[in-house]
């Protein structure tokens, strides 16, 4: 089994959480989508197929799965499920019969099914969340945060890069409460991937991006100073310090995937 087999078949029998893990692996995935006509350049037309369901592009997640759809030799293109996607919303919501994607039909996979244009919608919103703008200069007050050890354990997952991560709830002048998270010892020019790879397991966690104000400084500096004995600490795949999970806060329950069958 693949790894979209085994979230697939997670996200049938779990909820919110495998639902969230399913999609990830999706964005995540190299997808074989069949084509056309051979590629020229950047340029490939998508064979699309007339369901009952509506016009769907069929997409598999290994090259046996699409060898075994047919048994001619059939061009196609690999690419990442989120530009996939990302391609297949860029129809826009006003288009008609817009394109559903179909992952591994006739391969008999656990994870063939169709994923219609809504999933798709949804899938690009996670990823296309935008982190929060960053008021570290008026904060007034740091405190013990309030983020769930389901959200930490996502998180440490992408801090490739990041030497060490700080997680810290703050009062900003004006009295806004949020949570702030301070990353350290990254490369000004791994900032931009750093921040994209921290938004998407945000989203993927179920916390939405903007309840995290996020923040890059450098080993030793004197803002770290401030953090200690508040801030819990991310470093590599494991919490390091801090003090037990904080119950979720409000306004932070986890986002719904679209429900799939």
């Amino acid at each position: 089994m693949t790894e979209l087999d085994q979230r697939y078949a997670a996200l049938l029998t779990g909820g919110d959480a495998e639902g969230m893990a399913f999609y990830r692996a999706l964005a995540d995935a190299e997808l074989f989508i069949l084509l056309e006509a051979e590629a020229e350049g950047d340029v490939m037309t998508p064979r699309v197929f007339d369901l009952e369901a509506g016009p769907v592009l069929l997409a598999f997640d290994s090259e046996e799965r699409l060898a075994g759809f047919s048994d001619q030799v059939l061009p196609y293109a690999a690419l990442p499920g989120r530009v996939v996607a990302g391609q297949m919303v860029g129809q826009g919501p006003e288009s008609e019969n817009r394109l559903a994607l179909g992952l591994n039909l006739g391969s008999g996979a656990a994870s063939e099914v169709i994923l219609p244009p809504e999933a798709l919608d949804w899938l690009m919103a996670m990823l296309d969340q935008a982190p929060a703008e960053v008021l570290e200069a008026r904060v007034a007050a740091f405190q013990a945060p309030s983020v769930p050890g389901a959200v930490l354990a996502t998180l440490a997952g992408a801090l490739a890069g990041v030497a060490r991560a700080y997680v810290v709830g703050v009062q900003y002048q004006g009295g806004r409460r949020a949570q702030m998270l301070v990353l350290t010892g990254v490369e000004a020019a791994a900032e931009a991937k750093v921040l994209r790879a921290v938004t998407e397991a945000l989203a993927f966690s179920g916390l939405d991006a903007s309840a995290l104000d996020t923040v890059f400084r450098p080993v030793g500096d004197a803002l770290l100073a401030r953090l200690a004995g508040v801030a819990l600490v991310l470093e590599g795949e494991a919490v390091v310090e801090g003090g037990p999970e904080v119950p979720v806060g409000p306004g932070m329950d986890p986002a719904r995937p679209p429900y799939l069958k």
